[in-house]
């Protein structure tokens, strides 16, 4: 968007000359005194001579550095390193030069403080930060003293032309910047999340024993309930916090009586240093073992090589596990594959229920992103949501990630969201060059992952391997490859359909109460 500037309005003709526009000018804003340009000089430590632009990078270059090790990588890459510029540096102030107002408001909100830390290591004084953006270096009056040169010789009035339209540097800062919002990790803390509860938590085969037995604990927790410890383990962004957010509601509705402490174990960890350090041990032990009815820590697996908290830990699990308290622990390994945790602790870990959650299957994903979607209140065709589905198969996060990238990018182009968009945002370009899953692949898969001939999946073998991973090619065959039960039928030695429907049917029933059956099918999917 553009529109003239009409500066004719508050500069009279008579004046808009060459010589008089110059005096003009100059009169506006060379009102400083000689005196204070005399103390401004004083008080400049460094200027990045506009003859000489390398002249602060050494330490822009410094504070890079330090910088690195305060802020995380993927927030330092988007908003620091190359976003931002040194320009001047006095006795009390550094400014800094943006690439964009976006970047700009970024620092100012989230940054600040560290750059002026990271200064203060580098230069040993304390100095007020000023940011800039980078075309308010230049005086928007000097455009007009330029084009009026000009015009004066053409007789035509001064003009001043403002683009408002976003660059596409900024609209893919922008939606970085919603993303990375997205998927940073949630630091629990102690306070539960009511907008993650079971209602909203999608299930499938792979995480149908951990939504089960999670329910369980939500309706009895404790002595009275059939798990009283219990440990939930997957790998990064398959839901296990939601789950933690989800069973502290449902003890919360069922029974709000109960007192019920969710934390991280690294918070767990800086809790118990600030009880040392403050000399209030007995406090922390009190709430603890006195206070707490229901006792959930995310991430137990960060308390490795901590010896003293795992001491602590140990025995307020004794306590609270005698008193038939419920305990719930979530990690990305199960207890006896995490390293630099003291064994009599991995063996409390295996007391109770241990149940781990799997990557989403095919169909799974694809109901995670419709109700991302509708929370979103963003409309996106099944062929865009299928295609991200059977790209992005090893994050639940990175899949709510890839629409709120999608979203952001829609509302600031003000364009619908199709597959070249999809493919062009999520870097999926590569995806053509993917052969499809086919019949074939699916059946030759099957055949090399349950070790039986092609040749006797294809036939009529009655045995009962034979037979179940028959009915596992034909429903990846309905919903991986989408071929049709005609066509799977004949594919198998010209059956009739009816006989696909009724292995397709058994293997979706068996799903909901066979966890071996659902690791099969991921592990088929993944590999075809």
């Amino acid at each position: 968007m553009t529109q003239d500037f009409p500066f004719e309005k508050f500069l009279k003709n008579s004046d808009i000359k060459t010589n008089k526009n110059n005096d003009l000018l100059e009169n506006i804003f060379n009102t400083s005194t000689d005196k204070e340009k005399e103390k401004e000089k004083e008080n400049t430590k460094i200027v990045n001579n506009p003859d000489d632009n390398n002249a602060l990078n050494p330490i822009t270059m410094g504070l890079f550095e330090i910088l690195k090790t305060k802020i995380e990588k993927i927030k330092f890459d988007t908003f620091i390193e190359n976003k931002i510029e040194l320009i001047e540096i006095t006795n009390d102030k550094a400014i800094f030069v943006a690439q964009t107002q976006f970047i700009k408001s970024t620092i100012e909100n989230s940054f600040l403080n560290s750059i002026k830390k990271a200064l203060y290591e580098l230069m040993g004084s304390n100095y007020k930060i000023e940011i800039l953006v980078k075309k308010e270096q230049v005086p928007i009056f000097e455009g007009l003293i330029a084009n009026d040169t000009v015009n004066s010789k053409n007789n035509s009035k001064p003009t001043f032309t403002l683009d408002l339209s976003p660059k596409s540097s900024e609209i893919a800062v922008q939606v970085q910047s919603r993303f990375i919002d997205h998927m940073e990790k949630e630091n629990s803390g102690q306070t539960i999340d009511p907008k993650k509860t079971f209602d909203n938590y999608i299930v499938g085969p792979s995480n149908n024993l951990a939504f089960a037995t999670a329910c369980a604990v939500a309706d009895s927790p404790g002595k009275t309930g059939k798990y009283p410890c219990l440990y939930i383990y997957s790998d990064s962004g398959l839901g296990k916090t939601h789950l933690l957010h989800a069973v502290g509601n449902g003890i919360f509705e069922h029974h709000p009586d109960l007192a019920i402490c969710l934390i991280s174990a690294r918070d767990f960890m800086k809790e118990l240093i600030n009880a040392y350090k403050d000399k209030t041990l007995s406090e922390f032990q009190r709430k603890y073992t006195e206070s707490i009815d229901v006792l959930m820590i995310d991430d137990i697996h960060e308390l490795k090589n901590k010896n003293s908290t795992q001491e602590e830990f140990f025995h307020i699990f004794n306590f609270l596990h005698d008193k038939g308290k419920q305990l719930i622990f979530t990690s990305d390994k199960s207890p006896e594959k995490i390293t630099g945790i003291e064994e009599r602790i991995i063996t409390r870990l295996q007391w109770g229920l241990v149940v781990d959650i799997q990557k989403p299957d095919f169909e799974t994903r694809t109901a995670i992103l419709k109700k991302k979607a509708i929370e979103l209140d963003l409309f996106v065709q099944d062929e865009v949501l299928n295609l991200i589905a059977s790209s992005i198969k090893t994050s639940i996060r990175e899949l709510e990630g890839s629409l709120i990238r999608l979203q952001a990018h829609a509302e600031l182009m003000e364009s619908e969201i199709d597959t070249e968009m999809a493919r062009d945002i999520l870097k999926l370009q590569d995806l053509n060059e993917k052969p499809a899953a086919t019949l074939e692949s699916v059946c030759r898969a099957s055949s090399q992952y349950f070790k039986i001939a092609v040749a006797d999946l294809k036939s009529k073998s009655r045995n009962k391997d034979i037979v179940r991973a028959r009915h596992i090619a034909w429903y990846l065959s309905k919903n991986i490859v989408g071929a049709t039960f005609n066509e799977i039928a004949q594919y198998y030695s010209n059956r009739d359909h009816s006989s696909v429907i009724h292995g397709v049917n058994k293997i979706s029933n068996n799903l909901k109460t066979d966890p071996k059956l659902s690791k099969d099918l991921i592990f088929l999917e993944n590999n075809i």
